[in-house]
């Protein structure tokens, strides 16, 4: 009993000294997780602070989806570019062929695009009172022919009669000359009075007279033959002017080309397109020509680089056969939908299959720098600003972002101003994607 009583006081006393020990064994263990706690969090802070601070990774760019370029040192020439375009009849190539008369067409035998010669009949017209003015003109023609030739039977007639006056008053003038001739010597002589001698002058001297006005006749007559003739000739004149015109009229009802080229759209008349059975009135166009040697470049500039082109500069025309050099040879002063026509003078001969309406491009040179620093033209990228390039590492595996500050720009090359040395290599593509980084890894 005694023994129990002691073993229970022993284990009554040993929990009292649990007790009394745990508390603090708690507070230290505490202290432990606040410590591990607080490192953790410092460490934690500090990871997340040098993360934020890293740099994100370069992207990766396919090597085959850009365009690189180098930049060179020499000379720009710089051109405009017009794209849109197209071949258009110079001013001295069309032949519009009117109607001379007011007619009917009735045939049509070349349709727009066909290549005629000046002989050509490009279509008929027809015009029935023009005939019968032509048969009416024909024949006071010849009613005036015939009048011309009476008239100078008529004439020719009279003047023979006069003539034949004159040579018997010459026979006589002649006969009684000699007579009176002989008179007046045998008067000297005595061996005739002197009234036989005075009979003779006086007979010999109306003779004279009578010729002298017989030649007057005559010399009227032929004026007055010529002045007849002259006025029936005038008669035979105005009638065969009719007949010509007339026949001239007539031939025009066949239209013909006149020149060598190509046939154009038909015109539109009052009533619309010419067709069969459409009827004009006189000078009313009925068909157009244009000679195919004779054609220019009409190009479509933009309204802000127009404004550096000059008459006279060179060009190349693009025909997608053949580029044909030329120059600048008209400006239009007035703009539409931004951009203004340029026409260019061909100074070559122009390609097979060249026609009007042909679409084309052309390049006009404006300036040529010489010893400057260039590159191809960036996709994105004006004249006379600063860019932001992607220049390549020297190993190739990388490019950096660096700003270029640009002068001049042509068609497919831009000048360097700063930024870039001679044998930089550059991405000229766009390269929107990678706006918002510096740098790229190639690959």
């Amino acid at each position: 009993m005694k023994n129990r009583r002691t073993s229970l006081a022993r284990q009554v006393q040993s929990l009292a000294v649990m007790d009394i020990a745990r508390p603090d064994l708690k507070k230290k263990k505490i202290r432990q997780y606040v410590i591990w706690a607080g490192v953790a969090a410092v460490l934690l802070t500090v990871a997340i602070i040098a993360v934020s601070r890293l740099k994100p990774a370069a992207p990766t760019v396919d090597r085959s989806t850009i365009w690189p370029d180098t930049v060179k040192r020499g000379d720009l020439t710089i051109q405009v570019r017009g794209s849109t375009g197209s071949l258009v009849p110079r001013e001295d190539s069309v032949q519009l062929i009117p109607a001379q008369t007011d007619a009917t067409v009735v045939r049509i035998r070349a349709l727009p695009g066909a290549i005629v010669t000046p002989d050509t009949i490009l279509m008929d017209l027809s015009d029935p009172q023009l005939e019968q003015q032509l048969t009416n003109a024909k024949l006071q023609l010849q009613q005036a022919q015939a009048d011309y030739k009476s008239e100078q039977a008529t004439l020719q007639s009279q003047i023979m009669t006069l003539k034949t006056t004159l040579a018997q008053v010459d026979a006589d003038y002649a006969t009684d000359k000699t007579q009176a001739d002989t008179d007046q010597q045998l008067c000297k002589l005595g061996v005739i009075s002197e009234l036989v001698c005075g009979a003779s002058k006086n007979k010999f001297e109306q003779l004279d007279a009578q010729k002298k006005i017989a030649m007057q006749q005559i010399e009227l007559t032929d004026k007055a033959t010529s002045v007849q003739l002259a006025s029936a000739q005038s008669k035979i004149d105005q009638a065969r002017t009719l007949v010509d015109l007339y026949q001239k009229q007539t031939e025009a009802l066949e239209v013909k080309a006149g020149i060598a080229g190509q046939v154009a759209a038909l015109p539109v008349g009052a009533n619309g397109p010419i067709q069969v059975g459409t009827h004009v009135t006189a000078g009313t166009p009925v068909a157009e020509v244009t000679q195919l040697n004779k054609l220019k470049a009409a190009l479509q500039i933009a309204e802000t680089q127009a404004h550096d082109i000059q008459i006279g500069q060179p060009a190349s025309i693009d025909t997608h056969n053949g580029v044909v050099p030329g120059h600048v040879s008209r400006i239009d002063p007035t703009a539409l939908n931004g951009t203004r026509t340029v026409d260019v003078a061909l100074d070559g001969p122009l390609p097979p299959g060249a026609v009007p309406g042909l679409s084309v491009e052309g390049t006009i040179d404006l300036a040529r720098l010489h010893d400057v620093l260039y590159v191809g033209r960036p996709a994105l990228g004006n004249e006379n600003t600063t860019l932001s390039l992607f220049k390549e590492d020297p190993d190739g595996k990388g490019a950096q972002r660096v700003p270029v500050k640009v002068g001049r720009a042509s068609v497919n090359s831009i000048q360097i101003l700063e930024g870039l040395k001679e044998g930089d290599t550059v991405i000229l593509s766009d390269m929107s994607r990678e706006d918002t980084v510096d740098r790229i890894r190639l690959e």
